[in-house]
């Protein structure tokens, strides 16, 4: 018999499914943990998991209902980033900490975030499409009502690792670079060659605007109509953070009443979209199908890091990253690190 038991929805996430886990199994193996799939519904998976001692959150939200009923969970670890499908609140008041993987996508997810900039801004797609419908000679006078890149302005609402990762890479390209993080020090925005602002001066100065918050309750819908009036009207709106932070109906009448230019986005509000969502028919959006952390060591890599979080918890010691490390100092778990856990909601 197993020591630990982690318990996880039977359901894939971000891959295909039997994809196993031998990959989380690698740290687990030697402390003699075991990984049960449950039914990926709520009252099921409650039967199964009361009395884990921890939860793998995958494909099911895991909801107060589901975390009230746990009687033995030490913590709850997420695969991704985002932490929006297990309600954090509900774990916190539990004194359940939960784990995320917030450090191990980053250069892809930047790098993602810059193509869907300079995809945006140079009209990728209408190029593509001109050319393979013949229309050749229409290419250079599309883009010759485009200026210069050079000397552009680049903001970013959110200054987390990845908006960090971005401003590196656009530096070289001649932006001038600014950010809005209320959660940041003024000093730490700066020393990455950005100005700090607020968000109104973000959002009136700058020809890109890049969109990195968290799915955070107090962040959802936090762009809306008065912001996307606020931006120039030759802008471009870049998302690769979350859809719920901007509403959509919103953004979509900016770009049908020519309030902004451009949107560039890999996360929306419902996905997939809806088939009659108005942003597949137009012109002046780039669209990626939520795929910007995406590369060929994404799943050996998060898994791991999972099977790492969960190893550690299991062994009584503090988890790498915990999104709300307030309850660690609460539980039984012994600190390990060395430095201090830079954490805080775009740590």
């Amino acid at each position: 018999m197993a020591r630990f038991r982690v318990v996880t929805p039977k359901a894939a996430s971000f891959t295909v499914p039997g994809g196993g886990y031998a990959y989380e199994m690698e740290a687990l193996v030697p402390i003699g943990a075991e990984i049960v799939e449950a039914p990926a519904n709520e009252a099921e998976f409650i039967a199964a998991a009361k009395t884990a001692d921890a939860i793998y959150a995958k494909g099911l939200p895991i909801t107060k209902t589901i975390i009230d009923a746990l009687e033995n969970c030490k913590v709850i670890t997420l695969g991704s980033v985002g932490v929006d499908s297990v309600d954090v609140k509900a774990a916190t008041a539990r004194g359940i900490p939960v784990t995320n993987i917030p450090d191990t996508f980053i250069e892809e997810v930047a790098d993602h975030a810059m193509m869907l900039l300079l995809a945006g801004f140079r009209r990728l797609v209408e190029q593509d499409k001109m050319v393979r419908e013949g229309r050749w000679s229409e290419g250079r006078p599309a883009l010759l009502k485009i200026p210069r890149l050079m000397g552009q302005t680049l903001g970013f609402i959110s200054f987390g690792r990845v908006a960090r990762a971005v401003a590196k890479r656009a530096a070289p390209f001649g932006l001038r670079l600014m950010a809005y993080d209320p959660f940041i020090q003024e000093t730490l925005i700066s020393e990455h060659g950005v100005l700090p602002a607020t968000l109104s001066e973000v959002l009136s100065q700058s020809d890109f605007v890049s969109m990195h918050a968290p799915a955070r309750p107090e962040v959802h819908h936090m762009l809306g109509e008065e912001h996307f009036r606020q931006m120039k009207k030759n802008a471009t709106f870049i998302n690769t953070g979350r859809g719920a932070t901007v509403n959509e109906e919103a953004l979509i009448k900016a770009l049908q009443e020519g309030w902004i230019a451009h949107a560039a986005l890999d996360v929306l509000e419902k996905e997939p979209p809806s088939h009659n969502n108005p942003l597949l028919r137009m012109e002046n959006v780039t669209l990626t199908a939520h795929v910007a952390s995406a590369s060929a060591r994404f799943d050996e890599a998060r898994k791991r890091r999972v099977g790492h979080e969960l190893s550690l918890v299991l062994q009584g010691l503090w988890p790498a990253s915990c999104v709300n490390p307030a309850v660690l100092q609460n539980t039984k778990l012994q600190r390990w690190q060395p430095v201090p856990m830079d954490r805080g909601p775009n740590s």
